[in-house]
């Protein structure tokens, strides 16, 4: 085999075969504390690398550029959504059936897929050049699941997901300010902005790809507090579905709602922070979501204190409520000239990504195991992914072809009271609903039936 094969050979072998790795041994033996820093600083890292292959090229405004009349940068974020979107379709099978070993390889494959789709975009002329952004979300859909797999089903999994979270909410602004910095400071050309960017985090996405792959699976102590999680074939599935199909209907209609109303704040940042009167600051974003980080992260991963799964599950469909409650408060204060352009963007964020991380934490995580159900959270993660991106398009879509204005504060701000009022509502139902669904662990027999939930 020639030395190229074999050091490429070598290092695969060395991500997925982990079981005998030292790193392994003493993160399977180690104290609580140690194990969650790890295992935060792993997959908080590798998630905030990807976004630097996602998210920079928002950091454009690609002003004056249209594109088969519509804005060239919506063309190019409905195409990249359009791929993020099938992606999450694809990982409802991919993510949901993965297998453990496999996972690491797979997710450094998808990036650099999306990192060459970015040169073909830097290469290709405008406005052609959104195929590659297509290509781009293709891959990058899949890799939250991934990493979400190497933290579910544990004791501290709310706060290890926390940390995961904090990720998406940081990163985002982050890589915003990045990319705004190489055009402003350095005159890099808008278009290999995005390619360069991620360049700058290759060698340390590596460094935290190789952390992750040395997390231990979940212990038997982990398995008896929170139930076994393991692949799911299409019938389990379709079985888990039909088993649980009336709640989910309730909690995916939630998630998206949140995930349009995220979405617009996040990818028109540029643009709101600009009609609120803020241009030409590149730290703004990351500054704005560093503050939304610290409040959600708190929030959520103060969750995982509750031992009682199904309290602990119906508190966080409370908690959305919470979130909404926020929202519509800031829309409100702002409306009203009462807040300055920060205030207003922090407290709008909190209030959208208290009940998106909750989700992605809690939500789905305490519902499985509340209701003793094997599986996984990929496969709930990606089916409630897969419907909220797609709504968001059909939002862009919808925008684009019935007005040509292009304000996107005021859309922000009636998307998030329309979402805000519409959710809450349904939070109450899915309340009523899971506290007849789940039986309460202290009206149970000691010895627990299938269905019931685990103290």
């Amino acid at each position: 085999m020639p030395p190229m094969a074999t050091t490429e050979a070598t290092l695969t072998s060395d991500l997925v075969d982990h079981r005998e790795s030292s790193v392994t041994r003493w993160l399977a033996t180690t104290n609580a504390t140690a194990f969650s820093v790890y295992c935060i600083l792993a997959a908080f890292g590798t998630y905030f690398c990807m976004y630097a292959f996602r998210k920079p090229f928002t950091a454009a405004t690609y002003e004056g550029m249209v594109a088969f009349g519509f804005g060239y940068k919506t063309v190019l974020i409905m195409a990249q959504v359009a791929g993020y979107t099938l992606s999450k379709f694809v990982g409802i099978k991919v993510v949901a059936e993965m297998r453990a070993r496999d996972r690491a390889v797979c997710i450094l494959l998808l990036i650099a897929i999306a990192e060459i789709a970015l040169l073909g975009f830097a290469s290709t002329p405008a406005p052609w050049n959104f195929v590659w952004l297509f290509v781009n979300g293709l891959p990058l859909g899949m890799v939250f699941g991934l990493v979400l797999g190497f933290l579910e089903g544990r004791a501290v999994t709310e706060a290890l997901s926390a940390g995961l979270c904090a990720s998406f909410i940081l990163a985002s602004g982050f890589v915003k300010s990045v990319g705004r910095t190489l055009l402003a400071e350095h005159q890099v050309d808008v278009f290999w902005m995005p390619f360069l960017t991620g360049m700058l985090f290759v060698i340390p996405l590596c460094i935290f790809v190789w952390m992750l792959a040395k997390i231990p699976p979940p212990s038997p102590q982990d398995e008896r507090l929170r139930s076994k999680r393991s692949p799911m074939t299409q019938s389990d599935r379709r079985a888990f579905w039909r088993r649980n199909s009336i709640g989910l209907l309730g909690l995916l209609s939630i998630y998206t709602l949140l995930t349009i109303t995220r979405s617009v704040r996040d990818d028109f940042a540029i643009e709101i922070w600009s009609e609120l009167g803020v241009a030409n600051e590149p730290t703004v974003f990351a500054r704005s979501e560093f503050w939304v980080m610290i409040g959600v992260v708190a929030i959520a991963g103060l969750t995982s204190l509750l031992r009682n799964n199904r309290f602990a599950f119906l508190a966080s469909i409370g908690m959305l409520s919470g979130g909404f409650l926020i929202v519509l408060a800031a829309v409100f204060c702002q409306s009203m000239n009462w807040l300055s352009p920060m205030t207003f963007m922090v407290l709008l964020g909190l209030g959208m990504y208290i009940p998106y991380v909750l989700f992605h934490t809690t939500v789905f995580e305490r519902m499985i195991a509340a209701l003793k159900e094997t599986g996984n959270v990929g496969y709930l993660m990606y089916l409630a992914d897969a419907l909220g991106y797609l709504g968001y398009v059909g939002v862009m879509l919808f925008r684009n072809s019935v007005t040509a204005d292009r304000q996107f504060l005021p859309l922000l701000n009636q998307v998030s009271i329309g979402v805000a009022a519409i959710a809450s509502m349904l939070t109450v139902w899915l309340l009523i609903h899971y506290r007849n669904r789940i039986p309460n662990p202290a009206n149970q027999p000691e010895s627990p039936t299938p269905s019931s939930a685990t103290v």
